[in-house]
């Protein structure tokens, strides 16, 4: 039986998720104020270490409410520590999904957890567990865009207003891919508890390659086009014009080079 100092150490928070929480803030009182020689740069670590963060409460959320509905395997995986590096691989669960922020300004789904889910009893709860990830993204969607719907920009400095656009396009393509019913994706996993055997014996061999056909779609100019849109109409809901996040996605490339545009942006 665990001791009550054992499970202590498999919920206390991670020093690694604790000192990428410190850049986060450091970086975004350096955008906030113009501090940095280079705001760019500022906005790079910012955005990128905020979505960090925000990929570890992602998974935190399918663990915690894995606890709660019955696998108390999580917390000795290191799953309730906020740990990125206890989710499966570093590579894919925060290298991926930092390249293809950088590479395209959206924000992909990283690493999982490894639920029992012999140990959860309970079709709704397994619909549950799936579900939190990306619910975890809509709430911080909604916090990073609380300015813009609070029409409370007074005083918000231009390069902070592009770095939070910019990261709320982030949160809202994740919670959007994440959401698809497709196999390997939380929304898949919603599903799958109220499906058939035999649909699930014919679905799960696909489970591995589901988000690599999502985003070989996504190369797809037409569906590319219709994601996007959907994206921008989701931003604009909340109060977040083109331009501001064009100008955030301008602003995190900082080695092309700033955009003119966006400079004489008040």
């Amino acid at each position: 039986m665990a001791t009550s100092a054992g499970r202590g150490s498999e919920r206390r928070v991670s020093p690694v998720f604790v000192g990428i929480a410190a850049v986060t803030a450091v970086t975004g009182w350096a955008t906030w104020s113009g501090f940095a020689a280079q705001p760019g740069v500022a906005v790079f670590l910012f955005v990128t270490a905020a979505w960090i963060v925000s990929l570890c409460l992602h998974e935190y959320a399918h663990a915690r409410t894995a606890l709660h509905s019955g696998d108390i395997s999580v917390g000795a995986k290191g799953y309730l520590t906020l740990n990125p590096l206890k989710y499966t691989h570093a590579l894919l669960s925060v290298v991926l999904p930092v390249v293809f922020v950088i590479m395209g300004g959206i924000g992909l789904p990283g690493g999982a957890v490894f639920i029992e889910r012999n140990r959860i009893r309970g079709r709704l709860r397994h619909s549950l567990i799936s579900a939190a990830g990306p619910l975890t993204n809509v709430a911080f969607a909604v916090v990073c865009t609380a300015p813009f719907w609070l029409d409370a920009l007074d005083g918000v400095p231009r390069d902070f207003r592009f770095a939070l656009a910019f990261l709320a396009l982030l949160q809202v393509t994740a919670a959007i891919l994440n959401s698809l019913p497709v196999p390997g994706l939380d929304g898949y996993g919603v599903l799958e508890p109220w499906l058939s055997y035999d649909v699930k014996r014919q679905v799960e061999p696909f489970a591995p390659f589901g988000l690599l056909f999502v985003f070989a779609l996504l190369w797809v100019p037409s569906v590319n086009a219709v994601f996007f849109d959907a994206v921008d109409a989701i931003l604009r809901g909340l109060g977040i014009g083109d331009v501001d996040t064009y100008c955030g996605y301008d602003l995190y490339r900082f080695w092309r080079g700033s955009d003119e545009f966006c400079s004489v942006i008040p």
